[in-house]
């Protein structure tokens, strides 16, 4: 499930009640201390996409669980419903024949023991159109209104967390402020999709997990207002290869940091990327600037680097924004203005796994993980062997921060 699936579960989960299994049943119990002379047959609500209609029977796929086959009654009401709206009386009659293939419906009836099958007394459903419009517009909302990066500091009293993000600008200090209406979601230990993400607080947040923050910000974009956020621990990893099991989709990794062997899986919603030769070697040189004077590799005092308030891109171009309310949309531009780091690292080349080889450099972000499952790659970014050369300790490879979450929540990165 993606952002297109959160906003069909939102806009729907009203007619389910709180959050619930795709499939809900609830049983019409007896009364207190009554008996009825029959117990009343079970009924059942789902959500699922239009994968197939024959007729009278659609099939739908929900998420997490089986298809189901739905067979819409001859009685059965069938409501076109408009993202947003929350009364069914304002909901619109269609007819059955007016549902296609990729919708979304909730149907509403009397299923089967094992779950596969329904007959439907009622049909809501929101078209494909629909939820495509709305959740572009949400994408879009968080690309403006969105901000992403590790946790520096937590002080749950005054309701506030602050983040560090990077640009070509160096390290920016962003403090989210929340209230009493701001919605906080926790990701799953081993998925980074907001599906899979909890209701939290404040002092579910620690120090160094990442965060993505939606809201308004003031004038110099230092403070945001935060609407809704979502946070987890995702560790960052650097280093180089020990082995590649393509077949068991699997990578071992010597960690500079730790000195540990690390074992990652890269799975279909992993994105691998290769950051070119040039783009590395500008990386190196911001990280060779940053360093302490005295620190082997340090860059000398000279003209060999950008400054420290350089909006430079790695590639020598200069920066399409210069801040809050900047015009530029190029690329790697942030739609607000100023430069966005994690956009142009996503839109470097994607690779393959069977790109990747034994004493390949490589930075990663990936899940938490739990200890049956471990730490599934979320991204990694290849040919970052001039950035791990201009960090004596490695640990000052991951001081430019850039491999965040980034982008709108729902794996949409890429399309910040």
């Amino acid at each position: 499930m993606n952002l297109k699936n959160s906003v069909i579960v939102t806009f729907l989960s009203f007619a389910i009640g709180a959050a619930a299994p795709v499939f809900v049943s609830a049983s019409a119990a007896t009364a207190s201390g009554e008996t009825q002379g029959a117990a009343q047959a079970a009924v059942a609500k789902s959500i699922g996409v239009i994968k197939a209609i024959n007729g009278n029977v659609v099939t739908i796929a929900v998420s997490g669980g089986p298809e189901v086959a739905v067979t819409v009654q001859p009685a059965a009401r069938v409501l076109r419903l408009v993202p947003g709206e929350k009364d069914l009386k304002n909901a619109t009659p269609v007819q059955l024949q007016e549902l296609q293939v990729g919708d979304t419906i909730r149907a509403r009836g009397q299923a089967s023991d094992d779950g596969k099958s329904m007959a439907a007394l009622e049909i809501i459903v929101i078209t494909r159109s629909a939820v495509d419009a709305v959740s572009d517009q949400i994408r879009q909302d968080w690309q403006k209104r969105g901000v992403a990066g590790p946790v520096s500091a937590v002080d749950a009293a005054a309701g506030t967390v602050t983040i560090t993000t990077t640009g070509f600008g160096g390290k920016k200090s962003i403090v989210v402020r929340t209230t009493k209406s701001t919605l906080v979601h926790r990701y799953a230990p081993d998925s980074p999709k907001p599906e899979d993400a909890k209701p939290s607080t404040l002092q579910d947040i620690g120090v160094g997990d990442q965060l993505r923050a939606r809201g308004d910000r003031n004038a110099d974009g230092s403070e945001l207002a935060a609407e809704e956020i979502f946070t987890g621990s995702f560790p960052n990893f650097a280093g180089l290869i020990k082995s590649v099991d393509a077949t068991a989709g699997t990578i071992s990794l010597q960690d500079l940091v730790s000195k540990k062997n690390v074992q990652l899986k890269i799975t279909a919603d992993s994105q691998l990327h290769k950051i070119p030769a040039e783009m590395a070697q500008r990386f190196a040189m911001r990280v060779k600037a940053a360093l302490p004077p005295g620190v082997p590799g340090a860059a000398m005092n000279s003209g060999s680097t950008a400054p420290a308030n350089s909006q430079a891109a790695p590639g020598g171009a200069p920066s399409s924004g210069t801040g809050p309310g900047g015009g530029g949309t190029g690329a790697g531009a942030r739609s607000g203005g100023g430069f966005d780091l994690q956009r142009l690292l996503d839109q470097t080349p994607a690779v393959a796994l069977a790109d990747l080889h034994k004493g390949d450099a490589i930075a990663v972000l990936a899940t938490q993980g739990t200890p049956a499952s471990g730490s599934t790659v979320i991204k990694l970014f290849s040919g970052v062997e001039p950035i791990l050369q201009a960090a004596p300790s490695g640990s000052q490879a991951m001081m430019l921060a850039p491999w965040t979450l980034g982008g709108a929540p729902g794996g949409d990165a890429g399309q910040q």
